[in-house]
């Protein structure tokens, strides 16, 4: 199969189709229009394989998973999901493996009204590159910058499972066959807070995705914020399954430094708190406090109190 066949057969004309896009996939740039009094919201997120996934990880799971860490950039800054550019670099042309991993895809895309607009394919090492682009009313965006000191520190959802679910994919950890299911699938199939980020639009302060773990994200916020901040280790919030297989210092570990959960880390006003509740509560997205943002530019890690010490660092590239 030749590239455009290729591109014909699992990518063109599928899935949402988006009035707002006027020319897709077939020329040398798409043409979409935007929304008046919005600002364009673009993120880009690589994934190599035996970098970010395994070999062994299904088609499926990998198509959908690599429309949803980027979603989870938008569902950050609180916009709308709109369109996005797939690159797509493969060693060889697996009919099988396409079929699955559009299938993947589009079951995103189309779930967040998503629509794939163009992009490139190529021979070489298993790439997936997608290129996301969303809106936001003008000057609504949530930004990493606007912390202030006295402002809450909340989280959705749980944080650890998605990498407990890699050491256990790894051969690293050995866990219950409910757990170990709850957990993989963790892994394989986040849930990027675009409710949540819509909601958190005239709320939070400031807001970051958790992609390389709490411990490091909220570093880029006290860094653009100027702040520091105190992170009760007790109040992380963890799934039963991450509890019930690890112990409670690697759970805590687990949950600081783990990465890939796609939950959002904010910042609310005390002002803000009772709005809050019912925005996320209309969201149908589970959130706890973790801490307060403080004067200062350092991270302070409390247990019962007391300093609390880290034993193992978030992931980074380089």
């Amino acid at each position: 199969m030749k590239e455009f066949q290729l591109i014909e057969q699992f990518f063109r004309d599928k899935g949402q189709q988006r009035r707002d896009v006027h020319l897709g996939i077939g020329d040398d740039c798409a043409l979409v229009q935007p929304a008046e009094n919005t600002s364009i919201a673009i993120s880009c997120d690589t994934l190599v394989e035996n970098v970010h996934f395994l070999p062994t990880m299904p088609a499926y799971e990998l198509g959908y998973k690599s429309v949803a860490v980027n979603l989870s950039d938008l569902a950050a800054m609180g916009a709308d999901p709109a369109w996005m550019t797939l690159a797509l670099t493969l060693p060889d042309v697996d009919n099988d493996w396409l079929a699955q991993f559009s299938q993947g895809l589009f079951e995103a895309a189309e779930y967040y009204s998503v629509s794939l607009i163009g992009g490139d394919t190529t021979r070489g090492p298993r790439c997936i590159n997608i290129t996301i682009h969303g809106q936001v009313p003008t000057g609504k965006a949530l930004t990493r910058s606007g912390a202030n000191i006295g402002d809450w520190v909340y989280v959705t959802g749980t944080l650890g499972d998605s990498a407990l679910g890699l050491d256990i994919l790894l051969g690293k950890k050995e866990v219950g066959q409910q757990d170990k299911e709850f957990l993989i699938n963790r892994h394989y199939h986040p849930t990027p807070r675009i409710l949540a980020g819509q909601a958190l639009r005239s709320l939070a302060t400031s807001a970051i995705d958790l992609s390389d773990g709490l411990f490091s994200d909220i570093q880029h916020v006290l860094k653009g914020s100027n702040v520091g901040a105190i992170i009760d280790v007790n109040e992380l919030p963890l799934s039963g399954s991450l509890q019930a297989s690890l112990s409670p210092d690697e759970a805590i570990s687990y949950a600081l430094t783990g990465g890939e959960d796609y939950e959002l880390m904010f910042t609310v006003p005390e002002s803000q708190r009772g709005a809050l509740d019912i925005a996320l509560i209309h969201a149908g997205v589970k959130f706890v406090k973790v801490g307060q943002i403080c004067a200062g530019d350092k991270l302070r890690l409390v247990s019962n109190g007391k300093p609390f010490e880290l034993q193992k660092n978030s992931f980074e590239h380089f």
